[in-house]
């Protein structure tokens, strides 16, 4: 019968992450929304005024900074509510709320690039000279500049700001209808047994050792999406149309240029990703006929991508995964553990529930006040360890980073973000292989890293290839509609599934509406050159190289007081070469050697 999920009411406070240490109260919540909607105000005494001496400038960045640190803390408390349970209305209140006050600050302080810029480089760098507040400031001054071909007038930037609530909202909409709305059939089983299908049950369901409950689970969740089709191509679309008139409006050639040049990112970096995973499609392929035979099938389809290959898969609880981590964790040092433990075991870092109305995936998320949090549904598998591996990674960056850097270099790029993550899991793979292992959890292992692999080295680079597409489209202004979006994700998977896989083309046609990820242009390639990154750092570290350790951890203290291409390359990585992606690919095929010496 249908496995009961428990309401979030019911879920014990040691699986739930410490909202609590955030605001204590949602009626503290509202005393500190209503404490920054007074301060606002001061915001209007500064425009004009702004060049006038190093003080009043370095006055004006501390009210900024104050004004950010509330607003962003103001909007993780409502969010931290939304996502573990979707069916809180009050929750999504606060959001609205909070988004709005958001808006307008941005409109207000949009003053401040035009102005500075006005003045020019020369003289914004004698302000910095007069007040020691402002001494640290040389990489902000830097990308100010760097970026002033992009910056509009005052009032124009106003108006981007006050639209920039209003914009949000279509991601609010893609959430609603993805985490609230839909809902799924319940998988059935061969044996009739069922499933209960949720965002929060999905994986475990694909990784299910009963084919037929595989199947029922993957085309019941594609075929509700593709119920859904028209409204969710509506919502992304009118994001696209967004992002391409705000890239226009800038002056950018393209949504791609406007994306990573806000990280100081030349497109080259993106091309030679999806370059060389075009030439790795056959590494794939080749894994779907190994996995086929491993399983003993005379065919391979999508929803057995997942499907464990050996019917002893290991349990782990969420405290023995916290041991593989940390000791996988080790060669960094016994500080980097024991926080790791502690925000763990004590701190309530983790959102671990398995609840009805939780959101789909996890990440993790902080701000510079409060704990680096992380939400995700943890079932005791060692898929599960490895996502709390991932995600203990960006929570460790955070938080070396936020112990480092001020708030003005606290943070990271999105370029950098999916280094640390990966580079977690790269080395409890590492550490577990390195045990002495039985078949099965060898073969267990090895399906972790192939689903870490699959993840960020096939799902993100095709669904990268696919906003090029439609960005291209859209920027040339040809039509886009449901049909569109669909073909392109039909034609691009049969690509990289290639001969050795048996495709439902139609169910995986509807793929991109399951990514949230795509309302955050170009952030999915992102995923392919950190798991790069991730892994050649690792190999230095368990190779031995001298300083290696080091250095990672002067990565992950960075923040913003670099580029990051600088910070990668200090740290060992040089990102501008295709080199270090083709090198990681080989450690894919390394894997798939390893497993198709273990058929039977």
């Amino acid at each position: 019968m249908t496995e009961l999920l428990k309401e979030r009411a019911q879920i014990p406070v040691e699986e739930t992450w410490n909202a609590e240490s955030v605001f204590p109260t949602v009626a503290d919540w509202q005393a500190a929304f209503e404490a920054l909607q007074a301060l606002l105000p001061q915001v209007k005494d500064y425009p004009g005024t702004l060049t006038q001496s190093g003080a009043r400038l370095a006055d004006y960045l501390a009210l900024a900074e104050d004004l950010s640190r509330r607003a962003v803390k103001l909007y993780f408390y409502a969010m931290m509510s939304s996502s573990v349970n979707t069916y809180d209305a009050s929750a999504r209140a606060l959001t609205g709320q909070i988004l709005g006050l958001y808006a307008q600050m941005q409109a207000m302080m949009a003053f401040v690039e035009p102005e500075l810029l006005a003045a020019g480089r020369e003289a914004v760098a004698a302000l910095l000279a007069q007040d020691e507040r402002l001494q640290d400031r040389a990489q902000w001054l830097d990308d100010l500049f760097r970026q002033q071909a992009h910056v509009l007038s005052k009032e124009v930037e106003e108006v981007i700001g006050l639209f920039q609530a209003p914009f949000r909202m279509v991601e609010e909409i893609f959430n609603e209808l993805a985490n609230t709305d839909l809902t799924f059939p319940d998988a059935v089983g061969s044996h009739g047994q069922t499933f209960k299908v949720t965002q929060a049950t999905i994986g475990t369901a694909l990784e299910n050792p009963d084919r037929e409950l595989r199947r029922s689970a993957w085309a019941g969740y594609a075929d509700r999406y593709l119920e859904f089709k028209n409204t969710f191509a509506q919502t992304y679309l009118t994001h696209v149309r967004q992002k391409v008139t705000e890239a226009r409006l800038r002056k950018y050639d393209s949504v791609l240029h406007m994306a990573l040049d806000v990280h100081n990112l030349p497109t080259s970096v993106f091309h030679n990703l999806i370059d060389t995973f075009k030439a790795n499609l056959g590494t794939w392929q080749r894994f779907w006929d190994v996995k086929r035979r491993v399983l003993k099938q005379d065919d391979f389809r999508p929803y057995d991508i997942w499907a464990p290959m050996t019917a002893n898969a290991p349990v782990v609880p969420f405290e023995q995964a916290v041991d593989y981590i940390s000791a996988g964790m080790q060669p960094l040092g016994e500080d980097y553990v024991r926080v790791l433990r502690e925000g763990c075991l004590q701190r309530r870092w983790v959102d671990r529930a398995v609840n009805l109305g939780k959101r789909q995936g996890a990440f993790s998320y902080g701000t510079y006040d409060t704990m680096p949090f992380i939400m995700m549904s943890y079932d005791n598998s060692l898929g599960a360890m490895s996502t709390l591996a991932h995600e203990l990674g960006h929570s460790l960056h955070s938080y070396h980073t936020n112990h480092t850097q001020p708030y003005h270099y606290s943070g990271y790029s999105m370029f950098l973000a999916e280094v640390a993550s990966n580079f977690n899991q790269a080395m409890t793979r590492a550490h577990l292989f390195n045990q002495p292992l039985d078949r099965s959890f060898k073969l267990a292992l090895i399906q972790e890293a192939i689903d870490n692999f699959h993840r960020y080295f096939f799902i993100m680079p095709t669904l990268a290839r696919f906003e090029y597409e439609v960005y291209s489209r859209a920027e040339r202004d040809e039509p886009l509609t449901t049909d569109t979006l669909l073909e392109i994700m039909r034609g691009l998977y049969a690509e990289g599934y290639g001969t050795t896989m048996t495709d439902d083309p139609d169910r995986t046609a509807i793929t991109w509406a399951q990514f949230q990820h795509l309302y955050e242009p170009y952030y999915t390639f992102q995923y392919a050159t950190g798991i790069s990154a991730a892994h050649a750092f690792s190999a230095d570290i368990l190779n031995g190289v001298a300083g290696a350790a080091e250095r990672y951890l002067a990565f992950l203290r960075a923040g913003r007081s670099a580029y990051p291409l600088d910070v990668l390359r200090a740290a060992g990585a040089d990102m501008t070469t295709p080199a270090v992606v083709e090198k990681t690919y080989g450690v894919l095929a390394s894997i798939v050697d390893q497993l198709e010496s273990l058929i039977d």
